[in-house]
């Protein structure tokens, strides 16, 4: 038993996975991306240090970025998709009427009525 823990990998990286530097993956963007799409996970390097990982999105990733709220929410990088199997994500409620941004700042201004003008 012992002798078979000692053939353990010592990477956590399976040794069959790509490995990319920065550098040409700049350069080559669009082939590595064509390989994530037909399934393979791209290890990109800096340095030889493994920094991240090119993979194709999982079902569920794909689940939330079908909403297009959701999806520009994490274009601009606000928020981050869950991973793993957990509860199913809940629908977004329908739009419901919003105010306008001069009924926002009308609101805003009775708030403040007791704080302005400053002392």
């Amino acid at each position: 038993m012992t002798q078979d823990l000692a053939k353990v990998a010592t990477g956590s990286y399976h040794p069959d996975m790509k490995k990319v530097g920065i550098k040409v993956l700049k350069n080559k963007l669009s082939e590595y991306l064509r390989m994530v799409a037909a399934g393979e996970v791209i290890l990109v390097t800096d340095r030889d240090q493994v920094v991240a990982e090119l993979r194709a999105p999982t079902p569920a990733t794909q689940e939330v970025l079908l909403d297009a709220k959701l999806a520009e929410l994490v274009r601009r990088g606000l928020i981050t998709p869950a991973r793993g199997r957990g509860r199913p994500l809940t629908p977004l409620p329908p739009d419901s009427p919003r105010m306008t941004d001069e009924e926002f700042q009308a609101m805003l201004d009775e708030m403040r009525e007791d704080r302005w003008p400053p002392t």
